[in-house]
């Protein structure tokens, strides 16, 4: 007999359909799994005749064949523990296979018989809602299910609980729908006491969703702008919200079904490697630039990263998406991110200062800049520098303007981006792009001189012309002007900056 069970394989945020098939022959009695699967999956065999071993059943003295097809796909992760133990079940007549057809099964075994929990269940929950299936999961994931509306969900506790409730001698509650995660803003901008540069340069990048690098000595208060972003940046809309929570449902980060709002704020520290930054390792696995999609990517010490590592980042931040290619499999990951970066003018960080600086300046300043490649310097819209802040600045009383204030005109520039780019899959003026970037950003006579004249001076390259443009449209967006003036153009050019030479 030849018992089948659907499940699914994660190649990036992609679930494709795998078919369990168990068969229960005559022969030489053994276990033997196959399919193409990696250790994880392959250990499945110890799990679950534990668990079967836990219900008082044994493996019947016959030779027992598990198939993942199609067989060269490449199956990694636990959570095939569940329907390969169904198909067993359902093979040895414990089970009704019928039952098991509308269904796909996801879920990892603990020895005792508990269905624990396991990555990737929101995405299972997605196929099989467009397969017009049900999902069998972990109980303590049946919230996160409930997300992919639709879709009939059984979230089990443990095997027995489970066929029993396929029995009809039980019945399993259904799970609590996922909950939106109160806001957490960050700190407010109202505890920032001068830095007007600054904070105006952080509004423009939260308005259009451009990058941005602030360069200043220690204690400035670059990390601190860079916290208050989230408290100024608009919600996440309820589709982005989902593809934001797919990337932490493949990562494991999605616990109890929660999902936030907030757009995602990452700040890895500077030792990251390449794999933990851009996605990768034995099973791959998203990175923090995919952690951080549709939100912001925080890059804090910027020279301190390895120069490999920050040279990863530019095929991300020009099309949005990262690929990690293997030997058997190609996954694509979602990567729109916005890149913030704080970095010191030089190692001693007191570039210019005659009581504070170190005797190698410039030349210091220029190695230490240098660890950052101009072609990613070329991606970074914005470099504003952060000027210290003196005690009588710190004694002043708080501004009078805080995130909210700031959030709102955040929030009206970014209504006008989206009535402008309705129908297409740009979402903000950093996506701008050919007859859009033409139709949209192209600056009245006066802007277009300005423009054509820095372009010259400040030898800018095709890819710092088109972003000049973009953040100019965005600098008139929050002014409310339909068209790119000027005044729009020379701001958006003072906040170009050329890295120092030696």
């Amino acid at each position: 007999m030849v018992a089948l069970v659907s499940t699914v394989a994660y190649l990036g945020l992609e679930a494709r359909a795998v078919e369990v098939q168990c068969q229960v022959a005559p022969g030489m009695p053994g276990f033997h799994l196959v399919g193409l699967p990696d250790k994880a999956v392959g250990e499945s065999r110890d799990r679950v005749q534990a668990a079967l071993a836990a219900m008082g059943l044994s493996l019947p003295p016959k030779r027992i064949t598990i198939n993942l097809s199609p067989a060269d796909l490449p199956k990694e992760g636990s959570h095939y523990d569940l329907p390969i133990a169904l198909a067993l079940l359902a093979a040895m007549g414990v089970t009704d296979a019928e039952l098991l057809a509308d269904y796909i099964a996801v879920g990892e075994l603990a020895l005792d018989g508990r269905i624990v929990p396991s990555p990737g269940v929101l995405l299972a929950a997605l196929h099989a809602s467009a397969e017009e299936k049900g999902l069998i999961c972990p109980a303590a994931q049946g919230s996160e299910a409930r997300w992919a509306s639709g879709v009939p969900v059984i979230a089990a506790p443990d095997l027995v609980s489970l066929l029993n409730h396929l029995k009809g001698t039980q019945v399993l509650p259904l799970p609590d729908p996922g909950e939106a995660e109160p806001p957490d803003h960050g700190p407010d901008l109202a505890r920032v006491k001068g830095q007007e540069t600054a904070k105006r340069a952080l509004e423009i990048a939260a308005a259009g969703g451009h990058n941005l690098l602030m360069i200043g000595p220690p204690g400035a208060g670059k990390s601190l702008l860079a916290s208050c972003l989230p408290g100024i940046l608009p919600e996440l809309t309820p589709a982005e919200a989902l593809e934001v929570s797919m990337v932490a449902s493949v990562a494991g980060t999605l616990e109890g079904g929660r999902i936030s709002r907030m757009r995602p704020f990452r700040t890895p520290h500077h030792s990251a490697s390449m794999a933990a930054l851009t996605g990768g390792g034995l099973k791959v696995r998203p990175g923090e630039v995919s952690m951080a999609h549709l939100g912001v990517l925080f890059l804090d010490e910027l020279p301190e990263f390895q120069r490999a590592v920050l040279d990863s980042l530019r095929q991300p931040l020009e099309t949005g998406e990262v690929s990690v290619a293997r030997a058997n499999a190609h996954v694509t990951f979602p990567a729109r991110v916005q890149l913030v970066a704080a970095m010191n003018p030089c190692r001693c960080g007191h570039l210019g200062d005659p009581a504070l600086g170190c005797s190698r300046a410039p030349r210091c300043a220029a190695d230490y800049q240098s660890k950052v490649s101009g072609p990613l310097l070329d991606r970074i819209d914005l470099h504003v520098e952060v000027d210290p802040v003196s005690a009588a600045d710190l004694a002043l009383p708080p501004p009078a303007e805080g995130s909210a204030q700031v959030a709102a005109r955040v929030r009206t520039a970014r209504d006008i981006q989206t009535k402008r780019l309705e129908g297409t899959a740009m979402r903000t003026n950093a996506e701008l792009d050919g007859d859009a970037l033409e139709a949209h950003a192209t600056p009245d006579e006066a802007g277009r001189k300005l423009l054509m004249q820095a372009a010259d001076a400040m030898r800018l390259s095709a890819r710092a012309y088109t972003r000049m443009l973009r953040v100019a449209r965005t600098i008139a967006d929050l002014a409310g002007a339909e068209t790119v003036g000027r005044i729009h153009v020379a701001e958006a050019l003072s906040y170009r900056r050329q890295p120092p030479r030696a």
